[in-house]
């Protein structure tokens, strides 16, 4: 049992040790391939430099060297949203205050290249917390900070611009509706008095309508001429009892004419006489 327990104790110390011995090969591997990647970048040859890099990834996933490394060379390449993700990678996996100060101030010159200088002084004041001393990080901290007051009051120059044209826009709104009520009230107005032009047009210097005169006018006539109209007077004979009478003493005369001609045929003469 005791023979055992060493067997157990010295393979466990074999294999930490050998774990030990592969950990101190891959950070030396990894140390290497930075090593390299720094040279590259000195040299502008990003390409080779982010393979390099890459590589120390592979060997210490966990290690802050290969990944602050390479988003600094995409920081210089310009590729400032790799830079930034990298950068916020190495603050996570940092162990040191050292590490994290610098990962933090790396990521605040990002935003500010980003022009985001707001979120930029945050960044600066936890890169600070990790490092007081750094005159650098407090400078920066200063520039994002009056960066941040300028786009505020631009952002606020540009809100009551906004507001300003809006409420222009809502006065010309409102004058252009004036504008247009004043115009149908003129036109209104003018329909009106070409009413009432029209109205005066159909009445007489008494304020009378003419149609309605004239209406009058004819009717007084009609009746003027009903009541000139000559009406039988006593005594005398209407023109329908003439032509009544005329009638009656044609055919009176016709028949005492037929008698005549009776009495010639019989040879006796006799004497005509009016009915009147």
């Amino acid at each position: 049992m005791k023979h055992l327990a060493i067997i157990i104790l010295t393979l466990s110390a074999t294999f930490c040790f050998a774990q030990e011995k592969e950990q101190l090969i891959a950070l030396k591997k990894a140390n290497n391939y930075v090593y390299q990647g720094n040279s590259l970048v000195k040299e502008d040859d990003f390409v080779s430099a982010e393979m390099a890099y890459r590589k120390a990834i592979s060997e210490q996933p966990t290690g802050v060297a290969g990944i602050y490394n390479l988003g600094n060379s995409y920081y210089k390449k310009g590729n400032f949203d790799e830079a930034l993700y990298r950068h916020q990678q190495a603050a996570e996996n940092a162990e040191s205050k050292a590490e994290k100060h610098k990962a933090y101030h790396n990521i605040g010159n990002i935003l500010m290249k980003n022009k985001k200088c707001k979120e930029a002084v945050e960044i600066y004041k936890n890169a600070l917390r990790n490092n007081p001393t750094d005159n650098e990080t407090r400078y920066n901290l200063a520039l994002a900070k009056a960066c941040a007051e300028q786009q505020k009051d631009q952002q606020d120059q540009n809100k009551d611009d906004k507001d300003k044209d809006k409420k222009d826009e809502e006065n010309k709104e409102n004058e252009d509706k004036k504008d247009k009520e004043g115009d149908n009230k003129d036109d209104k107005k003018d329909e009106g008095e070409k009413d009432k032009k029209e109205g005066d047009d159909k009445k007489d210097d008494e304020g009378k309508p003419k149609d309605e005169k004239e209406d009058k006018g004819k009717g007084d006539d009609n009746k003027k001429n009903k009541q000139q109209k000559p009406k039988p007077q006593p005594g005398q004979l209407s023109p329908q009892q003439i032509k009544s009478l005329l009638e009656a003493m044609n055919n009176q005369e016709k028949k005492v004419q037929e008698k005549m001609n009776a009495e010639k045929q019989k040879g006796i003469k006799i004497k005509t006489e009016k009915d009147w």
